[in-house]
Formats: C-alpha cells, sequence, structure tokens
C-alpha cells in the first residue's frame, strides 16, 4: 500500500510507501526536497504536514521539539507517511537551491578496477550528507590552496559514500598519491557539489550519453538515477576507450537494459588491435552515436570525456545531427597533469570542467 502525497506549493504529487521516509519516495521519484544529515539531525529538511498522519520516527528532539511537531512540523528525513499527506516544503529546482560544503570524508575503500583507473569510495561524517544532482563533481582540496575535481559516480540516493572514479595521469601530484600512497582510513577535504553538468529530470526527451574513459563516472550516476526514478525516458549510452581495459565497468554498464527496458548500452573501442575477442563496434565513440541517431532534432545530449572529444561530438551533433545547442550538456576531463585552467569551449550554459591530475 501507498499513500499520495502532495507538495505545497508547487502541487507535485509523488506515492509513499509505509516503510520508507518522504524524503526517501520523493527522491526516487525524482523530486527533491532540502536536506543535509539525513538523520534527523540538521533540521534542514524541516516542512509543514498540512493534512495527514506522519510518523516521526528517529528524528531527534533537538531538532523537532514536541511544541514543533503539534503545530504540524516534521522532518522529512525521519518521517513517515500513515494516510494521504499534503505537506509544505521547498524544492530544490537549481543549483541555486542546493549548499554547497567543505567537508572531511574518510577513504572506505580503494579498487583497481583498471591497471590505471582507481575507484575511491569516501564516506561522508556520520551526521553529515552532501546533497547532489547526478553528474556534478566535488573538488578535493590539497595542500598550498590546490584543489583537484572528481565527478561523483554514485547516484544522490546513495549518499552515505560517494564514489570518484580516478585515473592515473604520469607526474600528476594527486593521482601519483593515489595510486602509490593513499591507504584506507585516509582523511580528506572535499567541497562540493559544483558544476553545471546533471540530468535534466524534468525533461521527457530522449537521452544520448556519450562516455569516454572515466567520462563514465557522471553518466553512471545519471543513468542509476534515472533507474531509481523509473524513468520512462528512452536512454542510449555509449562508452568509448581504447581498449577492453578502459572500459573497467562493462558487466555493471550491460545489465542496464535489463533494469531499464528503455536503455541501450553501446561499448566501442578506438583501438582494438590487442583485444582479438573483441566482436563490439571500434571508432570513435561519438561516431558512433552518430551512426545509430543521424537526427537529433528531438534529443537531450550528455557528453563527458576529454576536451577533444567533447568538442567534437558538440560540433558534430549540432552541425551534422541537428541537436538543438541548447540540449548539449558537457563536463570536459582534464587529464594534464600541470593544467589548472579552465577549458571554455563549450556555451557558458552548458560548461563545466572537471581537473584530474
Amino acid at each position: 500500500m501507498a499513500f499520495q502525497v502532495s507538495i505545497q506549493p508547487s502541487q507535485h504529487v509523488f506515492q509513499a510507501r509505509p516503510d520508507e521516509t518522504i524524503l526517501e519516495a520523493a527522491l526516487r521519484q525524482g523530486l527533491t526536497l532540502p536536506y543535509g544529515c539525513r538523520d534527523g539531525v540538521c533540521g534542514s529538511c524541516r516542512g509543514k504536514v498540512l493534512s495527514g498522519e506522519v510518523e516521526h520516527g528517529k528524528a531527534n528532539l533537538d531538532a523537532l521539539s514536541e511544541a514543533e511537531r503539534a503545530d504540524g512540523l516534521a522532518l522529512f528525513c525521519c518521517a513517515m507517511a500513515r494516510s494521504d499527506l499534503s505537506i509544505e516544503s521547498k524544492e530544490v529546482r537549481s543549483l541555486a537551491d542546493i549548499p554547497v560544503k567543505t567537508l572531511p570524508a574518510r577513504v572506505q575503500k580503494l579498487t583497481l578496477a583498471a591497471p590505471d583507473v582507481m575507484l575511491i569510495e569516501l564516506r561522508l561524517p556520520a551526521n553529515e550528507r552532501l546533497q547532489f544532482l547526478a553528474g556534478q563533481y566535488v573538488e578535493i582540496l590539497l595542500t598550498q590552496g590546490k584543489r583537484r575535481a572528481f565527478s561523483i559516480a554514485n547516484a544522490p540516493h546513495e549518499d552515505a559514500l560517494l564514489q570518484l572514479h580516478v585515473r592515473h595521469t604520469p607526474g600528476g601530484q594527486f593521482t601519483g598519491h593515489v595510486f602509490k600512497t593513499m591507504k584506507e582510513r585516509d582523511i580528506l577535504r572535499l567541497r562540493g557539489p559544483q558544476g553545471s553538468f546533471f540530468l535534466r529530470s524534468e525533461s521527457v526527451k530522449p537521452m544520448l550519453l556519450v562516455a569516454g574513459g572515466t567520462g563514465f563516472a557522471p553518466v553512471k550516476a545519471m543513468v542509476q538515477q534515472a533507474i531509481r526514478e523509473e524513468s520512462t525516458r528512452p536512454m542510449y549510452v555509449y562508452w568509448g576507450g581504447r581498449t577492453r581495459a578502459d572500459l573497467y565497468l562493462l558487466q555493471l554498464a550491460e545489465t542496464w537494459p535489463t533494469e531499464h527496458g528503455q536503455l541501450r548500452f553501446v561499448p566501442v573501442l578506438s583501438e582494438p588491435r590487442g583485444d582479438r575477442d573483441w566482436r563490439g563496434r571500434t571508432g570513435l565513440v561519438h561516431q558512433a552515436a552518430m551512426a545509430d541517431h543521424p537526427d537529433l532534432t528531438g534529443f537531450q545530449a550528455y557528453v563527458c570525456g576529454s576536451p577533444a572529444m567533447v568538442a567534437a561530438a558538440r560540433r558534430d551533433f549540432l552541425l551534422r545531427c541537428r541537436l538543438p545547442a541548447e540540449e548539449f550538456f558537457a563536463d570536459s576531463f582534464d587529464f594534464a597533469a600541470d593544467t589548472l585552467a579552465a577549458i571554455d569551449t563549450l556555451t557558458p550554459s552548458d560548461a563545466t570542467v572537471s581537473h584530474h591530475e
């Protein structure tokens, strides 16, 4: 059994199961309410129950007093519906609605996914969560004011841990540390979320998602978010690498079409000579996408990878496939070890830059 919850003043409506919090139900269906700790302590998710009944769960009395509960206030990260509800709450509808935080994070797990790709799982403090949109990135704060940006590879509903995909760059200060000396339980400082590259869930257009190398990280977050939201939008995911080893989570990506009936996944190798058993597509990944979708007039495109790949995809998608310029969204990864300047080859509304060293 599920209860109907309507949000005021937006009048958005979603369904909440008895065993999930109101916040969890809203996030699951693509509606983003404000939150902080998701543990009933900080009060960031506070809102009002205009009608209906809730169970307050583990909400801390310091964050929500008995008098406030009697007045109809609730912490939506803890409150669970016990009837149909009408609630009053802000919604996160733009980047400006999401607070940027500086937080410590403990290295929970290091996984060598490929000879030059490390998956880092970071655990945030128990009373903190980082609210973000699928596709955004965080900056790792280093000494002497330096920072390195990495896309968040997990979907927003999995915010107890943050997963980063780090490619080793020869001569890179931070990636050298990741591959040589970083160990589990190390503490890092991060700041985020940042970037305007994120899944536009409000659109109904088919999505073309094109990733090169570790540009797969934000695309992974977007796909998993869409699956979580039970989106019915068609999704066409293309992931390119030079060799089979560059597609370091290929088995995961190959499972997506079974979870999402509207999703197609296509891996592409540009230099498959050493992969003699490769039977998949070859060539440049964005050209493989164009071959399958020569007309992109009704699409949204999300592209993440090297600056050259992003620039070529933008040029060709817009000029040759007639993709509307306002429907092209990209994140350009700069792998140069000593480069810190932003690469602004995209339109101001769609360009975000992640620098990996």
